[in-house]
């Protein structure tokens, strides 16, 4: 057998997780029975096939998926396999075998996401992607970019060095928490918009309350405006069902180690067709590339098991269902805070509402601290939550549950806050 047998067997001898054949073999009989994704969501029996894929910790809750997504067991099995070859003979097995691997996914990726392969450039997570496009479109000085103070300081951090190195202006707005609509947010952008608006970055649910914006509305008068829209898809991608024709923007960046359960350190840069010759690429590559999308792809060596283990993510992601998995998510935000929402002491910080919120939500406990109620919820309670701080604005702990949580650990989550809320 030579090596180039050896990567087709070897993927064909792997056995796939049986916890994957049940939630298809649910989802078909769901399906048949005419089931909405609503009435799927609340569908127990399914959700217990789906969660028996995990190998999650049960003896201490995470409600911090915000942050990270665990990977089901056939994508960790799929990642094994390939860091297997991987170590047989990596320089030969990587440039010949993995590195060949890739461009499926980057066509099932694209598929999915409704855009062309061509647009479509497999990177490490969400803020390598939004580096590409923050230091590498074309702004001089008092060109200004317009963002919230809710957006992630990864991205503010580099818009400040901008700033610092080329003379740009970085402005940012509040807006309330929640607001009473989603017209309010679309309003609020242009109402900051200037003259010299170059660019706006928005995201499609904020790190701190995942809150929704309404970003095509957003998108397509900063396109009417002659303003770049570049959207920070972090927590959108595989967590809301939609295309790109929905959002219509010229950039969107997303790590896939969150919503879509793939390997951590997987994520991709989607860049309007016309926008790939006028953006530099964050490390340098061959001018040979200026027009193709790989040149953001420049980054030295990469973590090729684990990128070749996405199509794996993906298959679980259809076995389940786009729309059944935005419902679920929906349905278990709703059922912890449900029994929160007449309690005095508890502020929740997003909208019960569908076009504003969809699996994760925050909440405050009036004088307990947003950090504190995090440390409460840990050591007291073995319940993982991530405190979020806008200084002068909030403080909270946001709250990020997944399909794998079941309903008993959702009830005990809100019943902790309950309890805090009363002897705090």
């Amino acid at each position: 057998m030579n090596r180039r047998e050896l990567f087709p067997i070897f993927g064909a001898l792997a056995l796939r997780a049986n916890a994957q054949q049940q939630v298809r073999l649910a989802a078909n009989s769901l399906a048949a029975a005419g089931a909405s994704a609503q009435k799927a969501a609340r569908d127990e029996d399914f959700w217990f096939q789906v969660r028996h894929a995990f190998t999650v910790e049960r003896n201490f809750l995470n409600f911090n998926n915000g942050s990270l997504c665990p990977a089901p067991k056939l994508v960790q099995e799929a990642a094994d396999r390939y860091w297997t070859i991987t170590n047989m003979h990596p320089s030969m097995y990587v440039d010949e075998l993995l590195i060949s691997q890739t461009e499926p996914v980057r066509q099932e990726l694209a598929h999915e996401f409704g855009c062309s392969p061509e647009e479509l450039a497999l990177t490490r997570n969400t803020s390598e992607g939004l580096h590409n496009v923050i230091y590498g479109i074309p702004l001089k000085a008092g060109d200004e970019v317009l963002t919230t103070t809710q957006d992630y300081p990864s991205m503010i951090t580099s818009l400040r060095q901008r700033e610092r190195r080329d003379g740009i202006v970085l402005k940012q707005f509040a807006y309330p928490t929640p607001p009473r609509e989603p017209a309010e947010l679309t309003e609020l952008f242009v109402r900051h918009i200037t003259p010299k608006t170059r660019a706006i970055l928005v995201s499609h649910l904020t790190f701190t309350t995942g809150q929704i914006f309404p970003i095509a509305e957003i998108c397509r008068e900063a396109r009417r405006r002659g303003i770049i829209s570049i959207v920070d898809g972090a927590h959108g991608f595989a967590h809301l069902d939609f295309k790109v024709k929905d959002v219509d923007c010229d950039f969107y960046s997303t790590s896939l180690h969150k919503w879509l359960f793939a390997p951590v350190g997987t994520g991709f840069l989607y860049v309007r067709r016309e926008w790939i010759p006028r953006v530099w690429p964050l490390m340098g590559a061959p001018e040979s590339l200026s027009n193709d999308i790989r040149k953001f792809e420049s980054v030295g060596t990469q973590p090729m098991a684990m990128r070749t283990a996405i199509g794996e993510a993906l298959a679980f992601h259809h076995s389940i269902g786009a729309e059944r998995k935005w419902a679920r998510l929906c349905y278990l935000r709703e059922r912890w805070e449900d029994p929160l929402r007449a309690n005095p002491r508890v502020i929740l910080r997003n909208a019960n509402d569908p076009r504003q919120s969809a699996g994760i939500g925050a909440v405050t406990v009036k004088g307990v601290e947003g950090p504190k109620l995090g440390e409460i919820l840990e050591k007291k309670y073995r319940i993982h939550t991530r405190a979020r701080v806008i200084p002068g604005e909030f403080e909270c702990i946001r709250v990020s549950p997944n399909l794998y949580t079941a309903v008993d650990e959702i009830d005990r989550f809100s019943a902790a806050i309950e309890e805090i809320a009363r002897t705090a």
